[in-house]
């Protein structure tokens, strides 16, 4: 999902706390993206890509966050990020998007893991080392673990920051994305949702 003008992984595992970056258990959230069919007494349905009906529980004090439009020019150096890459000519990652983490995100946890937004492709949660606009390409390099990476990043990335939100906006048909845990039962719970906004979708 594109947004119209252009929000976290989730997203960034970006944003499992109150959302898209919460520090995760050992197993990365999963990733509950679609329109809402409904919505009632915490009860989130979705109708998720694939077709199925997923059931999301949210938490009693659940947030809602929002998607805002960014550039690479709005990302610094310290900043938080998650970044989904695919492997671009000659295996050097390639951004599909970047989200700017909030900077008041409790419990981030920096991490990497395979995503399920396209085939071989990973996320990448991470603190921004150098951002680069040069007229010959644009890339970020990124700190994690003591280690540097460059990933490029295409004119066509899109690149997203987060803003507040309200239940109100959990209508049906409206595009959210939820990362979930799965409880002992099998059900999943949730503690946040970033939600489509004045026709802004989330894009993950």
């Amino acid at each position: 999902m594109r947004p119209a003008s252009f929000f976290a992984f989730i997203l960034i595992t970006a944003l499992t706390i109150p959302a898209f970056a919460q520090a995760p258990p050992a197993a990365p959230p999963t990733i509950v993206r679609g329109t809402i069919q409904k919505f009632a007494d915490h009860t989130l349905l979705v109708d998720a890509r694939g077709g199925k009906t997923v059931t999301v529980t949210l938490a009693p004090n659940f947030t809602v966050r929002t998607m805002v439009a960014r550039t690479l020019a709005d990302i610094k150096p310290g900043d938080k990020v998650g970044i989904t890459s695919i492997k671009g000519p000659s295996d050097a990652r390639q951004a599909i998007e970047i989200h700017i983490l909030p900077a008041n995100l409790p419990n981030l946890r920096l991490s990497e893991y395979p995503s399920d937004l396209r085939p071989g492709s990973l996320m990448t949660n991470a603190a921004v080392a150098q951002v680069s606009t040069l007229p010959t390409g644009q890339s970020i390099k990124v700190s994690l673990n003591g280690k540097e990476s460059e990933i490029t990043v295409p004119p066509d990335a899109t690149i997203v920051g987060y803003g507040p939100g309200d239940p109100n906006l959990l209508r049906p048909g409206t595009a959210v994305v939820v990362f979930a845990r799965k409880q002992a039962d099998g059900s999943l719970a949730a503690p946040s949702v970033t939600a489509e906004k004045d026709g802004v979708k989330p894009p993950m």
